[in-house]
């Protein structure tokens, strides 16, 4: 159930990309006349950066699957289980992150600031209502639903021992990706790539820790951690008008 899930999101992200591409060949031209004029050096350090940040998330959270898998093969279960749920209900808040980033991009590039920071605030506003949304449907419908995955016992009691993180960390991860879509959309690639590293580095540490000392609770204490601290580095960037949010100070 879960993996098919997974592969309808994927041919909904392909076939959402295909209509995008297929709209911007009619505004602009994907390719310039002489690709001299590809800023190549500026794609690779930017995509090196995004790709160091996407290294540091997917850490995170293989290192919790492998401390799970040494719990045994029923808490296993219950963890991949509730795993997708959570971060496929999470990535519904990266539609609105694709919106803000094309909307804050667009506004940055004119020096609109007031449009930026009107953008950014109605994005978390809209953040925030979805993951509470999410987190009261997850909430009550995964002590009923989770009987569609499995009706081993042990795994079902494991999924409802994980469903209060599942559900109430939902407007946390919500505005983690909101926040993710709003730096993007700045160019603030540098930051979002070296903050998560960071908060990498700090999650990693309690995810080893908690899981030898709490076991299958005690991943998912440091899964939520890992999210608050991932959504802190965003509120903390703009909270502190810092970088390209420097305008925010006047």
């Amino acid at each position: 159930m879960v993996s098919v899930v997974q592969q309808l999101l994927m041919l909904y992200h392909y076939f959402i990309a295909a209509i995008l591409v297929c709209r911007l060949r009619l505004q602009v031209e994907l390719l310039p006349p002489n690709l001299k004029h590809l800023p190549i050096g500026r794609f690779l350090k930017n995509g090196s950066l995004l790709l160091a940040r996407v290294i540091a998330a997917t850490c995170c959270v293989t290192l919790s699957a492998s401390m799970a898998a040494r719990l045994g093969p029923t808490q296993m279960a219950a963890f991949q289980i509730c795993l997708q749920i959570w971060l496929a209900s999470s990535l519904l808040a990266d539609g609105l992150a694709f919106a803000g980033q094309a909307i804050l991009a667009s506004a940055f590039a004119r020096k609109d600031h007031s449009k930026a920071k009107a953008t950014a605030s109605r994005l978390l506003q809209l953040g925030l209502i979805l993951g509470l949304l999410l987190g009261l449907l997850l909430g009550v419908g995964l002590h009923t639903g989770s009987r569609l995955f499995t009706e081993d016992q042990g795994v079902l009691h494991h999924i409802y021992v994980a469903i209060p993180f599942v559900a109430l960390t939902q407007p946390i991860n919500a505005l983690a990706f909101v926040f993710d879509g709003v730096n993007y959309g700045a160019s603030d690639f540098a930051y979002a790539a070296y903050s998560l590293i960071l908060v990498a580095i700090v999650s990693i540490a309690f995810i080893v820790t908690l899981a030898n000392y709490s076991g299958f609770i005690g991943i998912w204490i440091a899964l939520s951690i890992y999210m608050c601290l991932r959504m802190f580095a965003g509120l903390w960037r703009i909270g502190t008008a810092r970088g390209p949010w420097a305008f925010l100070r006047s």
